[in-house]
């Protein structure tokens, strides 16, 4: 999952993206309204933790962004502003909930999963697609009931592919999602061509149909229609 940390205070977010990292997020960073909207104009996040407090406008300021830009991204407030008025405001322009600050990490987390089911998996762990099963709860994937060895980039990779079929991805749509922002800097992909490869080669030592195809000049697709 990629995730968005708009929050001003620079300790709190240093803790909630070290907690992230450690639990297997890709995450970036925004400090103030611009910034922040910035980045939701040049990439897309699978969600977004936004404060209400920033230094140079409101978080209700990046709701009303998130809104008439058409952003999809799951949207979860963190904020000490315990008032009901500000729960329902928030919740009623686009936010999916509501966490007053202090909180624990390990409930962050679990809100972020919660989130993530909604919005891209129709709410459910597994996706399951023909010969591929994957569990997002215990990031194991199996292919005609044989289960996949795979790393952990390999596995957010397929993920990715899934909640995408049937979509043209290109290499540089892969290498921010899976690796962050700063890839977009990049002079090559070559290192997404390495992980797509290894990806379809154990896929096919499991006898499971090779869906991804190479987009010549693009990136890649799953192709959900080949049979």
């Amino acid at each position: 999952m990629k995730v968005l940390v708009i929050e001003d205070n620079r300790q709190l977010a240093d803790s909630i993206c070290n907690f992230l990292q450690g639990e297997g997020y890709v995450y970036e960073r925004a400090h103030d309204v611009k910034t922040a909207e910035d980045k939701l104009l040049m990439f897309s996040y699978d969600c977004i933790l936004l404060d209400l407090m920033l230094p140079d406008g409101s978080g209700f300021d990046i709701l009303d962004f998130i809104k008439n830009k058409q952003i999809s991204s799951g949207l979860l407030i963190i904020s000490a502003r315990d008032a009901l008025d500000d729960k329902i405001n928030g919740l009623e322009n686009g936010a999916d909930d509501y966490l007053t600050k202090p909180f624990h990490l390990s409930e962050l987390n679990a809100r972020l999963k919660a989130i993530y089911r909604r919005k891209k998996l129709e709410g459910t762990d597994t996706i399951i697609f023909n010969d591929i099963s994957l569990d997002t709860d215990r990031m194991e994937v199996l292919v005609n009931d044989t289960p996949l060895d795979v790393t952990r980039k390999e596995y957010d990779l397929l993920l990715y592919f899934l909640i995408n079929k049937n979509r043209v991805l290109s290499r540089q749509a892969i290498a921010t999602h899976l690796w962050g922002d700063y890839t977009d800097n990049l002079a090559n992909f070559d290192f997404v061509y390495q992980h797509v490869k290894n990806l379809r080669k154990k896929i096919s030592a499991a006898r499971g149909a090779d869906y991804i195809e190479t987009v010549y000049g693009v990136g890649y697709k799953f192709n959900a229609n080949k049979v």
